[in-house]
């Protein structure tokens, strides 16, 4: 059985403030796929320019290879463009876009 939903008391500014910091997360990096680049490559880059775990990486690299790109990493735009820089130095195709998921 599915639990009753559960709805917050909070004043409504705090509520607003809550929404103020999730819509700061309005970029995202998009990896594309190639027949370039090996699976343990972006992996590790994953790893190393995102801070992913090594899992998480292996999944983005499966998504990546299967639907042909994938939002890696979301995020404001200041930061997330030293972070598509460091991929693209890599070799691999990334590129920065808004995230239309909001």
């Amino acid at each position: 059985m599915a639990q009753a939903p559960t709805f917050s008391t909070k004043p409504w500014e705090e509520a607003d403030l809550d929404l103020l910091t999730e819509s700061t997360h309005n970029y995202c990096i998009i990896v594309w796929n190639d027949d370039v680049n090996t699976f343990e490559w972006v992996i590790e880059t994953l790893m190393e320019v995102c801070g992913h775990t090594a899992e998480q990486a292996e999944q983005c690299a499966m998504i990546i290879h299967n639907n042909g790109k994938y939002a890696v990493k979301e995020g404001d735009y200041d930061t997330l463009k030293p972070l598509c820089t460091a991929i693209t130095d890599r070799g691999i195709s990334a590129t920065i876009e808004q995230n239309v998921r909001r």
